[in-house]
C-alpha cells in the first residue's frame, strides 16, 4: 500500500512539475500544449499502470485544477469536461488494456478527444466570452487532445519499458 502511494505521490509531482514548466519555457502556448498536454497523459497512464485507476483519477482532478491556477485555461469552468475527459482517458485505457496496449491508448485517446470537444462546446454556449476565444478554445480541445493523448501512452510505454527491463507491463495487470 505504501509503494503504491509513494507512486502516485511521485506522479502527482512529476506531473506538477511538467505543469510548471509553461511557466519557465518561453514557448507558444500551442507548442506548450502539445508538450505539457503528452506528458500529462503519460503520467495519468503510468499512474493506471503503477498506482492504480484510484490514483490515475485522483491526478487527472488534480490536472486541471492546477493548469487552472496556472491559467492555463483561460476561463475556470472549464475543469468540469477536463475533469471528465481525464477519467474517459483512464477509464477508456484501464478497460482495454488487458485486450491490447495500442487499442487501449488508441480508445482512451479518442474518448477523451470526444468527450472534451463535445462538452466544451456545450459549455460554451452557456458561458459569455468572446466568439473568437470560444472557436481558439474548441480547437485546442479537439484533436490536439488526440495527438497528445497517443502521445502520452507512447510516453508512458517508453518509460516503463525502460524502468521495467522489457515490454513495460507489470505482472498481474
Amino acid at each position: 500500500m505504501y509503494r503504491t502511494m509513494t507512486r502516485a505521490a511521485l506522479l502527482l509531482a512529476l506531473m506538477f512539475i511538467f505543469q510548471s514548466l509553461r511557466l519557465f519555457l518561453p514557448v507558444p502556448a500551442f507548442v506548450s500544449m502539445f508538450v505539457i498536454g503528452s506528458a500529462v497523459n503519460a503520467c495519468l497512464l503510468a499512474a493506471v499502470e503503477t498506482a492504480g485507476w484510484q490514483a490515475a483519477l485522483l491526478l487527472g482532478l488534480a490536472a486541471p485544477v492546477i493548469a487552472c491556477l496556472q491559467q492555463a485555461l483561460p476561463v475556470p469552468v472549464l475543469i468540469i469536461p477536463v475533469i471528465a475527459a481525464n477519467i474517459f482517458y483512464i477509464a477508456g485505457y484501464k478497460v482495454l488494456l488487458p485486450v491490447n496496449r495500442w487499442l487501449a491508448v488508441a480508445a482512451a485517446a479518442g474518448l477523451k478527444m470526444a468527450g472534451l470537444y463535445v462538452a466544451v462546446a456545450w459549455l460554451l454556449t452557456f458561458v459569455n466570452i468572446p466568439a473568437n476565444l470560444a472557436v481558439m478554445i474548441k480547437m485546442m480541445l479537439s484533436w490536439p487532445q488526440l495527438i497528445t493523448g497517443v502521445t502520452g501512452g507512447i510516453i508512458c510505454f517508453v518509460v516503463l519499458a525502460r524502468r521495467q527491463g522489457g515490454n513495460g507491463r507489470r505482472a498481474g495487470l
